[in-house]
């Protein structure tokens, strides 16, 4: 932008220019006559690398001004600001150059060809070095916010879709004006030889769950060869990274842009991938050990339901029961799946009741009962000395699970809210599941004696809340009985 009253200034200027080139680009001039004039064309090119600036124009002090308009107002620092002036003594060059941010100070008559050459070339290179400087920081921050992002995600499947999101803005923000990119990109997590598409953008999108090796050969090979070259590969506008750690599944995300990658693109790209691929791991790894938890909490589960010769799937009904009904009840998702965890574990005492009581056909003895009912004391002696937050609520569902609303349970007579939220569901869910089921002292209950017992209970042995939550909701109580059959 060339700012300066005389016309001549403006002629001679682009003609010296109009032979210039940078990385291979040419200029282009626009040109101020008035200070005016000048800070409504800055504002219509924020992006302009380098002023050339008189200092006298409609006023001695013109110029001045205009840079403290730039650098304040607009708070623009980056383009390059040269003072040149043909009345040195308006503006004493150290006096200038100590109280207003310009970058050079030029006298109109020391700027010939060369010099003026010189001047321009050594400006827009500075220019380019803190836009590139800025343009990280930009690209460091948004990939700080994505990895946040990704860090908030539960499945692998939503992590990875977010990935690719993350991606896709990193590129986005560096398309030029007016042409958003519409970036292509899908993330792949190879399983026993197959490697199906567990994210998509773009054309992708509608391609969840097909295998990347029919409908995406080329990007493929692009994954295979990131494995090999380090977990990276570029190839102009396509960008694939590839992890496998610790967890032993590789995944793969490939993205292509609308427009060849820059190198500062191409680096804070392989900076997100890398965070995210160890990220995505260390998800996985929790994954499999919370399945591997849940796993040997419903083993642990069904060994004691198959001693007392309870139903196959009792525990499993009894689990899913307990979480919709928390859910219902307005529980937090946490809560609700960490009661999941531990409801499978209410009758885990029933492993230190002898065979002739637990076993027995008929009714038992009111002594028989009284050892019988130690089981809840049981179960929370061998769950309560874990530190683990699973084993801890399964400690108190199985001390409270025989607990009364009315006050009248056992073993500590505890009533109302007395009881723990885990306990009162728990409670619920077992019974309706055994009462529904055939036992070695009974015969599976009719539905519709079932729900007179759960009425008549409503506030006696159960939280009414949740009987009318039972009752309203029987369709999908229903579906998870159906989901979890009895064996045979």
């Amino acid at each position: 932008m060339i700012v300066d009253d005389e016309e001549e200034v403006h002629t001679v200027t682009r003609m010296v220019v109009r032979d210039f080139t940078f990385d291979g680009r040419g200029f282009e001039c626009i040109s101020a006559y008035t200070a005016r004039e000048g800070r409504e064309l800055i504002r219509q090119h924020p992006d302009t690398a380098l002023i050339l600036l008189d200092v006298v124009m409609e006023t001695n002090q013109a110029g001045l001004e205009y840079v403290k308009f730039i650098r304040e107002e607009l708070d623009n620092k980056l383009v390059r600001i040269i003072l040149r002036t043909g009345q040195p003594g308006h503006a004493p060059e150290r006096q200038v150059v100590v109280q207003y941010d310009i970058n050079d100070y030029k006298q109109k008559t020391e700027l010939t060809e060369e010099r003026l050459y010189t001047t321009i070339i050594g400006a827009v290179r500075s220019y380019k070095d803190l836009v590139t400087i800025e343009r990280s920081m930009h690209g460091l921050e948004r990939v700080i916010e994505s990895s946040g992002h990704l860090l908030a995600q539960r499945s692998s499947d939503e992590f990875c879709q977010e990935w690719l999101h993350a991606f896709r803005d990193l590129v986005r923000q560096e398309c030029r004006k007016h042409a958003p990119c519409e970036a292509d990109g899908f993330a792949v997590m190879e399983r026993h030889g197959e490697m199906p598409i567990v994210a998509g953008i773009g054309q992708y999108r509608e391609r969840i769950g097909r295998d990347a090796r029919e409908i995406a050969p080329d990007a493929v090979k692009a994954m295979h060869s990131a494995t090999q070259n380090g977990g990276i590969q570029r190839d102009g506008r396509a960008f694939a990274v590839s992890f496998q750690g610790k967890s032993d599944i590789p995944s793969h995300v490939y993205l292509e842009c609308c427009r060849p990658l820059e190198d500062l693109e191409h680096r804070l790209l392989s900076i997100l991938g890398t965070n995210a691929g160890m990220a995505l791991d260390n998800l996985t790894l929790n994954h499999e050990l919370i399945n591997t938890q849940k796993e040997l909490i419903f083993t642990l589960g069904d060994v004691v339901e198959s001693r007392s010769h309870e139903t196959a799937n009792h525990v499993r009904r009894v689990a899913e029961y307990s979480y919709y009904l928390a859910m219902e009840y307005g529980l937090e998702e946490a809560e609700a799946g960490l009661l999941r965890l531990a409801s499978p574990m209410h009758d885990v005492g029933k492993i230190g009741i002898p065979d002739s009581i637990l076993l027995k056909p008929g009714r038992l003895t009111k002594e028989e009962f009284e050892v019988m009912k130690t089981h809840t004391t049981i179960g929370y002696k061998i769950l309560s000395t874990s530190g683990r937050k699973i084993i801890r609520s399964a400690a108190v569902v199985a001390l409270q699970h025989h607990e009364r609303w009315d006050g009248g349970g056992y073993p500590n007579g505890l009533q109302g809210e007395e009881i723990h939220i885990f306990g009162r569901i728990t409670a619920l869910a077992d019974v309706f599941d055994a009462l529904s089921s055939p036992r070695v002292y009974k015969e599976a209950w009719e539905t519709q004696r079932i729900l007179e017992l759960l009425r008549e209970e409503r506030g006696g042995l159960f939280e009414p809340a949740l009987v009318d939550l039972l009752l309203s909701n029987l369709d999908a109580i229903h579906a998870i009985q159906e989901a979890y059959p009895d064996e045979g």
